[in-house]
C-alpha cells in the first residue's frame, strides 16, 4: 500500500507540475473545453482533470517565399516574390480560430499584393517599394488580427515580369537616353554659341578700347604739335613735315628685296629743308 501511495504521488506530481520553456506556451484543456494558458515557467494543473492539449511556439517565424500573379493599373502582369514574419501571441485564438495557419497567412498575403499592386503603375511598384510594403504589412495586420499573431515584418524579394515586357521596358529605355543624349548635345551646342557669342563682344570691346586709347594719344600729340607751333611759329610744323620725310625715305631703303630705291626729285630739297631746319634748332 504504501508502495501504491507513493507511486500515486509521484504520478500526480508529475501531471499536475508542468514546467514551460521560455519559447513556448501550453495550452490546457478540462473535459475537453479550454481551461487556461501556461506561460513560461512552472505552473500547477488539476491531475486528471486538466492536460496539455497544445504546445505552441512563440519563436518568430518566417512563411516560405511564395509567388503570386497581379496585374497592375497599366496592365503590365507581374510576378510577385513575398516573405512574411509572424509570431504568435495568443495560442488559444491560434487554436481554437484556424486550422493552418501557414496557408492562411499566405491565402491572405496573396490576396493584398494583388489589390494594392492593382492600384499602382508599374513605374510606382518599382519605386514605391517601401511603402508597398508597410501597406500589405498593415493590411495583413488587420486581416490575421482575430487569429492571435502579430506580423512582425513582410517584405517583398522582387517583382518579375514577362519577356515581352522586358523588351518593351528595355526599348523605352534606350529611347529615353537617346532623349537624353540629344538634349545634353543640344545644350553643348547652345553653350558653345553664347561662350563665343561673349568672346566676340569681348574682341569688340576690347578693340574699341584700344581705338580709343590710340585715338586719344594721337589727340595728344596733335596737341603738342599745336602747342609747339603755337610757340615756335611755322618752323615747328615745317620741321616735323620734314622729319616725317627723312623717315619715310629711310624705311623704303631698308624695305627687304630692294636693291634699287628710287629717289622722288624733291627729296634732296626735303633732306636740304630738315638740315636747315635742324642746324636752325641746334
Amino acid at each position: 500500500m504504501i508502495l501504491l501511495a507513493a507511486l500515486f504521488l509521484i504520478l500526480v506530481v508529475v501531471r499536475g507540475v508542468k514546467i514551460v520553456p521560455q519559447s513556448e506556451k501550453f495550452v490546457v484543456e478540462r473535459f475537453g473545453r479550454l481551461h487556461a494558458v501556461l506561460g513560461p515557467g512552472i505552473n500547477f494543473i488539476v491531475p486528471f482533470l486538466d492536460r496539455v492539449a497544445h504546445r505552441i511556439s512563440i519563436l518568430e517565424r518566417q512563411l516560405p517565399t511564395h509567388s503570386q500573379d497581379a496585374i497592375t493599373s497599366d496592365n503590365v502582369l507581374v510576378q510577385v516574390d513575398t516573405s512574411v514574419f509572424y509570431r504568435i501571441i495568443e495560442p488559444e485564438k491560434t487554436v481554437y480560430r484556424i486550422r493552418d495557419i501557414d496557408a492562411a497567412i499566405e491565402t491572405t498575403v496573396a490576396g493584398i499584393v494583388r489589390a494594392e499592386i492593382g492600384k499602382m503603375e508599374l513605374d510606382h511598384v518599382q519605386s514605391n517599394r517601401s511603402a508597398l510594403i508597410d501597406t500589405i504589412k498593415h493590411s495583413v495586420e488587420d486581416a490575421v488580427d482575430n487569429w492571435g499573431i502579430e506580423v512582425t515584418r513582410a517584405e517583398i524579394l522582387d517583382v518579375n515580369l514577362d519577356q515581352a515586357t522586358r523588351e518593351a521596358m528595355l526599348q523605352q529605355l534606350n529611347a529615353e537616353r537617346e532623349r537624353r543624349a540629344q538634349v545634353t548635345k543640344a545644350e553643348g551646342a547652345k553653350r558653345a554659341v553664347e561662350l563665343n557669342a561673349d568672346a566676340e563682344l569681348y574682341a569688340a570691346e576690347q578693340t574699341a578700347k584700344a581705338r580709343r586709347i590710340q585715338a586719344d594719344a594721337e589727340a595728344y600729340a596733335t596737341a603738342v604739335v599745336a602747342q609747339a607751333i603755337s610757340d615756335h611759329g611755322i618752323e615747328a610744323a615745317q620741321y616735323q613735315v620734314a622729319l616725317k620725310q627723312v623717315e619715310a625715305m629711310a624705311g623704303l631703303g631698308a624695305s627687304a628685296g630692294n636693291q634699287t630705291v628710287v629717289i622722288p626729285a624733291q627729296a634732296l630739297e626735303a633732306f636740304g629743308d630738315a638740315f636747315k631746319l635742324l642746324k636752325g634748332r641746334a
